[in-house]
C-alpha cells in the first residue's frame, strides 16, 4: 500500500503541475483575432507576463507541495506525530489532523506571500497590508481545521456506528456541510469585509429594472469594501431564496459607469435565471458519493494505514489520503464533467447578458 500510495501521489502532483505548466506557457499566445478590437497590445502584453508569474508560482508550489507530502508519507512523520498523544480515536484523530494542516499552512504561507504582497503588489492589485495578509492567513488555518476535524468526526462516527452502511449517510452529511457554509457564507463573508447598501441613484434603479424585467427577486443590493484587499472588480450572488443578495465590489463602483455595472452583472443575473448553482449543487451531490465511497474504502483497509507506522486505521490519516491522493487521482476524471458543464453555463450566461 505504501509505494502505491506514494505512486498516486506522485502521478497526481505531476499532472497538476503538467497543467500549470501548460496554462504558464499559454499565456504566450497571441490575441485571438475575434477580440483583437477589444484588447490593445500593451494591455496584453501586461496581462501575459501576470499571467505567466502566477502560473509559474503555482508549479513552484505544486512541487514543494509533493515534496513535503512525499516525505512525510516516506517518513511515517504521521505516525510518529499520533504516537506522542493517548490511543483514543478521537484524539489521534485531531493529532494527525492538526499536525497536517500546520504544515501545509506553513507551505502555503510563503506562497500565498509572493502572490498577494509581491506578484498582486506588482501589477498593482494588491491592497492588503501585512496585518490584513496575516489575520486572513491565520483565518484560513483556523477554518480549515475545524472543516477537517468536523468531516473527520462524521467519519469515525459513522463508521463506528454504521460499518459498511455508513456511505450514504456520510455523502449525505458532507453534502449538508457544504449547503450549510454557502447559506452562512453571507455572514462569514462579514468577518473579514464590511458590507452598506447601494446608495440610491441612477446604478440602483438600473439594477432594479433589470430584476424586474426579468421576475428576479432580491432581499438587498450591497457594496463590499472589496478595495481593502485588492483593485479588482467582481460582482456576484449570496445566499438563497428570499435570502438572496447581489454584492458589488465598491472598486466596481467606483470605476465603473452604471450601464457598464449592469452588463457586468447581467452575466451573474444569467446565472440566476438558468439556475445554474442548483445544477451544480447536483453534479456535487454525486461527486460527494464517489467521495463517501473511497472514504469508505479507506476506513475499511487497515493497510493503508499500517503501511505508513499506525497501530491500527487512524480516522485523521484515512481524512489525508482521501485529499493527497484518492480524490486527487479522481478529480481529473470528475473534472471533465463539471468544468464542460462550467464552460456551457459560462457561455450560456453571456448570451442571457446580451
Amino acid at each position: 500500500w505504501k509505494l502505491i500510495i506514494l505512486i498516486v501521489v506522485t502521478l497526481t502532483s505531476a499532472y497538476q503541475m503538467l497543467l500549470h505548466l501548460i496554462q504558464y506557457r499559454s499565456a504566450a499566445n497571441p490575441v485571438p483575432a475575434n477580440v483583437s478590437d477589444i484588447y490593445d497590445p500593451e494591455t496584453h502584453a501586461r496581462w501575459e507576463k501576470y499571467s505567466g508569474e502566477k502560473s509559474r508560482l503555482k508549479i513552484y508550489s505544486c512541487l514543494t507541495g509533493w515534496a513535503v507530502t512525499f516525505v512525510l508519507l516516506l517518513l511515517n512523520a504521521h505516525a510518529a506525530v499520533a504516537k506522542l498523544f493517548p490511543a483514543h480515536p478521537l484524539v489521534q484523530l485531531v493529532a494527525v489532523i492538526g499536525f497536517q494542516t500546520l504544515v501545509e499552512s506553513l507551505c502555503a504561507l510563503v506562497f500565498s506571500y509572493v502572490d498577494t504582497m509581491k506578484i498582486e503588489e506588482k501589477y498593482g492589485f494588491n491592497r492588503s497590508s501585512m496585518k490584513t495578509f496575516l489575520i486572513d492567513q491565520l483565518r484560513g488555518l483556523v477554518i480549515e481545521f475545524c472543516l477537517g476535524y468536523i468531516i473527520t468526526w462524521l467519519l469515525l462516527r459513522l463508521h463506528l456506528w454504521l460499518g459498511d452502511g455508513m456511505v450514504l449517510l456520510f455523502a449525505g452529511c458532507v453534502f449538508a456541510i457544504g449547503l450549510f457554509i454557502s447559506f452562512l457564507y453571507p455572514i462569514l463573508s462579514r468577518m473579514s469585509n464590511k458590507f452598506v447598501p447601494l446608495e440610491e441613484g441612477e446604478l440602483k434603479d438600473k439594477l432594479t429594472r433589470l430584476l424586474v424585467k426579468h421576475g428576479y427577486h432580491v432581499k438587498a443590493i450591497e457594496v463590499m469594501d472589496a478595495s481593502r484587499r485588492t483593485t479588482k472588480s467582481n460582482a456576484y450572488f449570496t445566499g438563497f431564496g428570499k435570502l438572496k443578495t447581489i454584492v458589488l465590489y465598491d472598486n466596481l463602483v467606483n470605476s465603473m459607469t452604471p450601464d457598464e455595472i449592469c452588463a457586468v452583472f447581467a452575466h451573474e443575473l444569467g446565472h440566476g435565471l438558468n439556475r445554474d448553482v442548483p445544477k451544480q449543487q447536483a453534479m456535487n451531490l454525486v461527486n460527494m458519493l464517489l467521495m463517501a465511497v473511497l472514504a469508505w474504502l479507506t476506513v475499511r483497509t487497515a493497510g493503508m494505514h499500517t503501511a505508513f507506522g499506525f497501530d491500527t486505521v487512524n480516522y485523521g490519516f484515512a481524512y489525508l489520503l482521501l485529499g493527497c491522493a484518492w480524490l486527487a487521482l479522481l478529480s481529473p476524471l470528475t473534472g471533465l464533467c463539471t468544468n464542460a458543464y462550467s464552460r456551457h453555463a459560462e457561455y450560456r450566461a453571456d448570451r442571457q447578458a446580451v
